[in-house]
């Protein structure tokens, strides 16, 4: 049987990473499974960006161990066997063409890349009709777009990607999405690194917070809900006065009046945790008041981040406790 190190395609423990007087990282550990997109959250500064470098061979953590793959990390600077991807945005030649791009950037791998490879990947991440132009031309979204390309060419069993969705319209972004969902399905590690929360929801199974070079929560997207913070929800009734009066009488439900002045006069801002919510939406129903839109304000993810990376002046960064925060 599969022991869970095996399974493992990172396995941090207590890294540690200063730069002068700064400290990157502070003993963080992280634990993410073949097949598992894994998100990475933080505020600017958080040490996101280090721990992206450290993955991706970039840079030496100054303590801790790291495995990748298997296989202990060691203490030269060097892209693990089976890793890809790109921190800082992808580093291109802007004077070639998107195909020409993929051809040196293979070959800086150590091979040249079979044209009908060249071509898969470009139509995977939607770029065939600009494969002869020059990327200098390219928007950023075309630009993390063939990043991406580049990273798979390789056919990577870990993928660290830095801001993937950076400049995206829609249809980029869907086809970058299912890009990383069937890689996964694949058995496919992908660590990404985004501020944007409706990307990491969309993707992650499970995401790490950092703060001030520190975990403040490792999990699954579901723990953070089941943690059961207050949040403010949407609710769109075409009786808004009688869900009025009901959100008045369940305990643990806020109106938020400052919320609903100026909006649809069908829609409600309430305040309340999931089971006081769970109680109105009950009380709603069974007196026929039919419940059109129910949707949080902040998302589950949003609301943890900033109520985890905040900092007090006199205190520091807010800690989850050790038994809640998961590593």
């Amino acid at each position: 049987m599969e022991t869970p190190e095996a399974s493992a395609a990172i396995r941090a423990r207590g890294i540690t990473k200063t730069f002068g007087d700064v400290v990157a990282l502070d003993g963080v550990d992280l634990d993410v499974a073949r097949g598992q997109i894994h998100g990475l959250v933080g505020p600017n500064g958080a040490g996101k960006t280090t721990l992206l470098g450290l993955l991706l061979g970039l840079a030496l953590a100054d303590e801790g161990h790291l495995d990748i793959l298997g296989t202990p990390v060691g203490r030269t600077l060097a892209v693990g066997d089976g890793v890809a991807g790109f921190v800082d945005g992808p580093g291109l030649y802007p004077s070639l063409t998107a195909r020409q791009n993929l051809r040196a950037l293979a070959a800086l791998r150590g091979g040249p890349a079979r044209p009908a490879d060249v071509d898969d990947v470009l139509a995977e991440v939607g770029l065939t009709d600009v494969a002869d132009d020059r990327t200098r031309g390219f928007s950023l979204g075309m630009r993390q777009r063939l990043g991406l390309a580049a990273a798979l060419l390789t056919r990577p069993r870990l993928l660290v990607l830095d801001e993937p969705a950076n400049g995206l319209d829609p249809a980029g972004k869907r086809q970058v999405h299912g890009v990383l969902k069937r890689l996964a399905r694949e058995g496919v590690a992908i660590v990404l690194s985004s501020h944007r929360m409706d990307d990491l929801e969309a993707l992650c199974s499970e995401v790490t917070i950092l703060a001030a070079g520190r975990v403040v929560f490792s999990g699954p997207l579901a723990k953070l809900a089941a943690e059961n913070r207050e949040l403010d929800y949407r609710l769109r009734t075409p009786d808004p006065d009688r869900a009025r009066a009901h959100a008045a009488e369940v305990p643990g439900v806020r109106l938020r009046t400052d919320r609903h002045i100026g909006q649809d006069p069908e829609v409600l801002f309430v305040g309340a945790r999931t089971e006081a919510l769970d109680a109105l939406v009950a009380r709603c129903v069974r007196d026929g008041v039919a419940v059109r839109e129910l949707a949080p304000v902040v998302s589950p993810l949003e609301a943890a981040f900033l109520a985890l990376t905040t900092t007090d002046p006199d205190s520091g960064p807010v800690d989850a406790p050790t038994e809640e925060a998961g590593r």
